[in-house]
């Protein structure tokens, strides 16, 4: 809920305004929301890495042959939940779809009486929320730092433009074969060549497809 009001907020007061602006001058603001909110992270809690002591982190899964960590499982069927409930409410709520019709066409959206800058602010509350419930789950894998945000931003970008743009399907596809492919990469190969592969899907898949593996082509 913290991190929900706090992107409700932050949309109404700092970026709504820049709606309807130039897109090139919407990327800057947010990137320098971004830095803005690393450098405080790094006042805050300084630059060392900080992680969670739980027992799961101990214990495993034996599947045949395969071992699992249990913190691992928990954080995947965790994120699967999540994702479930968000399917649930874009195609299954008054608000969700009122949403994704403003996604889809803002002007629309405004003649049928939407409030759309309500909407705006309440899907940025949302995707505050989802980061904050990512931070969660990651900081009981791997000890977290500020400087991961910009590294993960990237990665975030590289799976949505995979699955497709506005795809909540291609993004849950985009996702899976990143962390797969990073995965088989770090172990055939060296781990620091696992974000090659990522980046080398990208490029493949902009060349044959370029709106995404679900993405729409453009009309």
């Amino acid at each position: 809920l913290l991190f929900f009001f706090a992107g409700y907020a932050l949309q109404r007061v700092v970026i709504s305004p820049f709606i309807g602006r130039p897109e090139h001058q919407q990327f800057l603001l947010l990137l320098a929301i971004a830095i803005l909110l690393v450098n405080l992270s790094l006042a805050i809690a300084g630059p060392d890495s900080r992680g969670v002591q739980m027992e799961a982190q101990f214990e495993s899964y034996e599947l045949g042959p395969f071992v699992f960590d249990a913190v691992r499982v928990h954080a995947a069927l965790t994120a699967v939940v999540i994702a479930g409930l968000l399917w649930l409410f874009f195609t299954r709520t008054r608000t969700g779809k009122s949403i994704r019709a403003a996604a889809d066409n803002n002007l629309g959206a405004l003649v049928v009486g939407l409030d759309v800058r309500r909407l705006y602010a309440f899907t940025f509350g949302v995707g505050a929320a989802c980061v904050g419930a990512a931070g969660a789950l990651m900081i009981t894998i791997i000890p977290v730092t500020p400087f991961l945000a910009a590294e993960y931003t990237l990665l975030a970008f590289v799976i949505v433009i995979v699955g497709g743009l506005g795809s909540m399907t291609g993004a849950l596809a985009g996702g899976l074969l990143i962390g797969v492919s990073e995965a088989v990469a770090g172990l055939l190969l060296q781990p620091s060549l696992k974000s090659m592969v990522s980046f080398g899907i990208l490029i493949l898949v902009l060349l044959l497809r370029p709106q995404g593996l679900f993405g729409k082509s453009p009309q």
